[in-house]
């Protein structure tokens, strides 16, 4: 497993650069133009740019959009949507792939369970030194993993996913009316009122 991690290391950091990223979503979006439209490809793409038109829609009805503004809108959201769509096909795949490494490892097929231990027993350990190294000399190891690591109960020391999700989404929001306070208050862009227009238009 490390020497295959070894192996696929360049090809990793070149999926991960952001301008070959860029290069792969436009690749995508003109291979789905030039699909037939007829075709399952063509009517992905028909359905992103109906999309994508709303969405330019919905923002010219804010605030004045001309030709300039248009295009740059068009071309920004079609990167956009395309590269969302391929992190969430990535994300699935990493779920698949993780899940199917778990089922190996589990009932040993293809006599893999050891190469697999020993390599999330390695990950497991680096990520526990850091911890380890902060632990008061008084307190026993298996007492302060206890606390802090790996409670009793055996349920994870974080709060549940809903929970975090919801935190997050008031952490960002929050982030973002700041930032549209401050533009509005310390720029000639009314922001903000973009935002009370852009609300009113979709709840109102």
């Amino acid at each position: 497993m490390g020497l295959l991690k070894q192996i696929t290391a360049p090809v990793r950091s070149l999926v991960r650069f952001p301008l070959f990223q860029l290069a792969i979503v436009v690749a995508v979006i003109l291979f789905l133009q030039a699909a037939d439209a007829t075709s399952a490809l063509g009517r992905i793409f028909t359905g992103l740019d109906k999309l994508v038109g709303a969405t330019v829609d919905l923002f010219a009805a804010v605030f004045n959009v001309r030709s300039f503004t248009k295009s740059w809108l068009t071309s920004g959201f079609w990167i956009g949507y395309v590269y969302l769509a391929c992190l969430l096909i990535l994300y699935l795949a990493r779920l698949a792939i993780g899940a199917l490494v778990d089922l190996i490892g589990r009932h040993n097929a293809f006599w893999l369970r050891t190469a697999i231990a020993r390599e999330r027993g390695i990950a497991a350990y680096r990520a526990w030194l850091p911890f380890e190294k902060i632990r008061p000399p008084h307190i026993p190891q298996p007492q302060w993993e206890e606390a802090f690591a790996w409670p009793a109960n055996n349920k994870p020391p974080y709060p549940p996913l809903a929970q975090r999700m919801l935190l997050g989404v008031i952490i960002n929001v929050a982030v973002v009316l700041a930032i549209a306070v401050a533009l509005q208050v310390l720029t000639p862009f009314p922001v903000l009122t973009w935002f009370v227009q852009l609300i009113k238009m979709l709840f109102g």
